[in-house]
C-alpha cells in the first residue's frame, strides 16, 4: 500500500491538538513540562557541553586555549573526522535518558534530542550537505526494531532542513558490543565493519557529511565510519552526537 502524504500544515495542527490532549512529560522524571524535554530540576542536573573545547574531538577544556585549539591526543594524531561535537556529558544524570531512548522504546525523545543536537552542532550544520547516521547490523536492528542513531539523524535533519541518507552506510559485519572493550580492542573490533550501499554512494560524492550517533566514547566507531565516507568520495566528515564520554583520547 502506498504511503499517504500528510500536508505539513495539517500535521502541525494535529500535533498541536495531540499536545493539548496529552501534555508533554519530562524525559527524566515523567512530570509535566513546558520546557524542551526536561523539567527545571532535571535540566539543572544535565552537564551540557560548550566551548572551550578541542576543535577536533570536542573534549571540553577547563581554560580557553584559543580558537582551533587541540587536545594533546588530537595534536599528536588527528582523528579521521574534521570536528566532533556533543550535546552533553555522558554521566549518571544523562545515562538514564540515553539508555531509555536506546533500549526501552522511548523513541518519543528523538524530537527533543534533535533540537538539542541542532543547537550544539549549529556550526557543523551550517557546512553540511547531507546527514548520515551510524548504521546498525541487520541482526541487531531486527532484535531492537529501531536504530537510535537514525532517529537522531532524522530529527536533526528535520530541525535543520538538511537531507538525511539513512541507509547509505551499512554495517555489513556483525561486531560484539563495544561496551566492555578498551580503546585498542574497539578499534580492532570495528575495522572494516562498514561499507557504502552501492546504489546510494553517489549521495556523498564531493559532499560535506555530518555523521550522527548517540554517544561518542573512544571514537573508534565514528572514526571507522568517517574513513569509509571519505574513501567513498566525501569532501569532509564532521561528527555530532547526543552525548560523549569526557575522557581524553589516548
Amino acid at each position: 500500500m502506498a504511503a499517504i502524504a500528510v500536508p505539513r500544515r495539517l500535521a502541525g495542527l494535529f500535533g498541536m491538538a495531540l499536545d493539548a490532549l496529552l501534555p508533554a512529560r519530562c524525559l527524566g522524571c515523567g512530570g509535566i513540562v513546558d520546557m524542551d524535554g526536561l523539567c527545571a530540576g532535571c535540566w539543572e542536573g544535565i552537564d551540557f557541553l560548550a566551548a572551550p573545547q578541542c576543535d577536533a574531538c570536542g573534549l571540553p577544556f577547563e581554560l580557553d586555549a584559543g580558537d582551533a585549539a587541540l587536545c594533546g591526543a588530537c595534536a599528536r594524531k588527528p582523528p579521521p573526522w574534521r570536528r566532533a561535537r556533543a550535546v552533553l556529558r555522558y554521566d549518571d544524570a544523562a545515562k538514564g535518558l540515553i539508555l531509555r531512548f536506546k533500549h526501552a522504546d522511548r523513541t518519543d525523545a528523538a524530537p527533543a534530542f534533535g533540537r538539542w543536537m541542532m543547537r550544539a552542532g549549529a556550526d557543523l550544520l551550517a557546512e553540511t550537505d547531507v546527514i548520515v547516521p551510524v548504521p546498525m547490523h541487520r541482526w541487531r536492528l531486527w532484535s531492537r526494531r529501531y536504530n537510535q542513531a537514525a532517529l537522531l539523524a532524522c530529527a536533526v535533519g528535520r530541525e535543520a532542513g538538511v537531507a538525511v541518507a539513512v541507509d547509505l552506510l551499512q554495517r555489513h559485519r556483525a561486531t560484539p558490543s563495544q561496551g566492555r572493550l578498551g580503546r585498542e580492542a574497539r578499534l580492532r573490533n570495528v575495522r572494516g565493519a562498514f561499507r557504502l550501499r552501492p546504489a546510494r554512494a553517489m549521495l556523498i560524492r564531493k559532499k560535506r557529511v555530518l555523521l550522527v550517533d548517540d554517544v561518542l566514547t573512544s571514537g573508534a566507531t565514528v572514526g571507522e565510519c568517517a574513513r569509509t565516507l571519505l574513501e567513498g568520495g566525501a569532501v569532509s566528515v564532521d561528527v555530532l552526537t547526543l552525548a560523549r564520554v569526557v575522557a581524553p583520547r589516548t
